[in-house]
């Protein structure tokens, strides 16, 4: 049987005597080193840390690398658990059927000490960066259990589930700061806006699903695939794209008008970047369904790479003239 076959619903429940039994390739797959890009979102975490509280470059060099290794660890052992309790789930979705954990024989026992050692590495890692980094890698293994695992399981429960998933964007950004600066904490409102913005691109994402399943006539498949599709409408998922959208919006400008005020100037680019990343999510077959390929979306890059060369630019140039803007004034105005 080839790897992108499918399987009847039967061999899953049937102990999989009809699927071949997977090989270490398979087991390794489960991990998914190709969505490692989605770390990513750790990166404005060190920056910022770097920006705010200056460290030895090279002491910051070593633990990002240890750091990126701890988190890369961490992420494969999540996606393992994902994949081996979606088994019966994935069955239903177009592409993620063809996931060794549905085409092929697993061993329970191997599984877990898949999971063990991947988790265990992570956080022996992390305890070479800070006790800081290792409390976030905790909060990551643990936010997966909470996604995944019933009877919580969050990701079948329609907005919830955007927003449990979201929530590991605070988390890398955690990360990356205490790579830099192991003593403090992120302001609130980054969290805030790091989170709410995490919740826009998984709400754009469901959009993008749910579009795709009804243009296929497969809408029953795909509640079948995830319980939260049960409720969602295109309606329902624009308007909570939209809130989360607002919400990083208006926490990100607090964050930057308290911090650095030149940064305000940028806040058209944002926009401009989340108009993008919707209009991914609008089209056909969007690769806003799957993450890690964004990379190919030419216009979003550009948007990002301006966006980044534009917050460089303002670290290092101040306009007085915008300080005044964070003084309350009122207009007075007189008839002669």
């Amino acid at each position: 049987m080839a790897d992108n076959e499918k399987v009847p619903a039967r061999g899953l429940h049937a102990h999989g005597e009809d699927r071949p039994r997977a090989s270490l390739r398979h087991y390794v797959a489960m991990g998914r080193p190709d969505h490692w890009i989605k770390h990513i979102f750790i990166v404005p975490g060190v920056v910022l840390a770097y920006l705010s509280q200056p460290e030895d470059p090279g002491l910051v060099a070593r633990r990002f690398l240890i750091g990126m290794l701890s988190a890369c660890l961490a992420a494969s052992a999540n996606y393992v658990v994902n994949e081996w309790l979606d088994a019966a789930s994935d069955l239903h979705h177009p592409s993620k059927s063809a996931r060794p954990a549905v085409t092929r024989r697993l061993s329970p026992w191997i599984v877990v000490a898949e999971y063990a050692l991947l988790a265990t590495l992570a956080v022996v890692a992390a305890g070479a960066v800070s006790r800081l980094f290792v409390f976030c890698i905790a909060a990551f293994l643990f936010s997966a259990l909470i996604y995944n695992v019933p009877p919580i399981r969050t990701k079948d429960t329609a907005y919830l589930d955007v927003l449990t998933e979201a929530v590991n964007n605070p988390i890398r950004l955690t990360l990356g700061w205490a790579m830099v600066s192991p003593t403090t904490l992120p302001p609130s409102s980054l969290l805030i806006a790091y989170w709410m913005g995490g919740a826009f691109l998984m709400a754009v994402k469901r959009f993008a699903e749910f579009r795709a399943a009804d243009v296929a006539g497969s809408l029953e498949a795909l509640a079948l695939y995830r319980r939260s599709f049960r409720t969602y409408t295109e309606p329902r998922l624009l308007i909570a794209a939209f809130l989360c959208a607002q919400m990083a919006a208006f926490f990100l400008a607090v964050f930057l008008i308290k911090y650095r005020i030149e940064y305000i100037l940028s806040m058209p680019l944002f926009a401009v970047l989340f108009a993008a990343y919707l209009n991914v999510g609008l089209k056909p077959d969007s690769t806003a369904q799957k993450p890690e390929k964004l990379l190919t979306e030419k216009a979003l890059m550009g948007v990002l790479v301006l966006l980044v060369g534009t917050l460089a630019l303002l670290t290092f140039v101040d306009v007085p003239l915008l300080d005044r803007l964070t003084d309350p004034r009122i207009l007075s105005f007189e008839l002669g």
